[in-house]
């Protein structure tokens, strides 16, 4: 028997999941900077070294991936993946803070406070 403790988690990560899908596709422009969670995006010196027309590829390429699964994605929070440009691995990985930036969200399914940092790095700038 299913309790509605037991559906909690899985509610809480389809929020966070939608929270940072929403986040990720503003990094555009193309969702309203009011319908998004707020946060930075922000990329490593390597991803910078790749140059502007990579780093605008790559840029609408998060903001539209999909291909989450549950070895890049346990949680389901929509938080890691993984993008192949012209031969080179980049990563983005979605972190959760408080709104001071300082630590973990409190409640990281509540916009109020949560601030993301999403990230553009090579696997080995992790």
């Amino acid at each position: 028997m299913t309790t509605t403790l037991d559906l909690e988690p899985v509610r809480e990560a389809a929020l966070i999941a939608a929270q940072n899908d929403a986040f990720r596709r503003s990094i555009l422009g193309t969702t309203p900077v009011a319908d998004a969670p707020q946060g930075q995006f922000v990329m490593t010196r390597g991803v910078a070294a790749l140059g502007p027309d990579a780093q605008l590829e790559l840029t609408r390429r998060v903001a539209t991936f999909d291909g989450f699964n549950a070895d890049s994605d346990p949680q389901g929070w929509h938080e890691m993946g993984v993008i192949d440009l012209d031969g080179t691995t980049v990563w983005f990985k979605l972190d959760l803070y408080d709104v001071d930036y300082t630590y973990g969200s409190p409640e990281p399914s509540d916009p109020a406070q949560t601030r993301r940092v999403l990230t553009l790095l090579l696997p080995s700038e992790y």
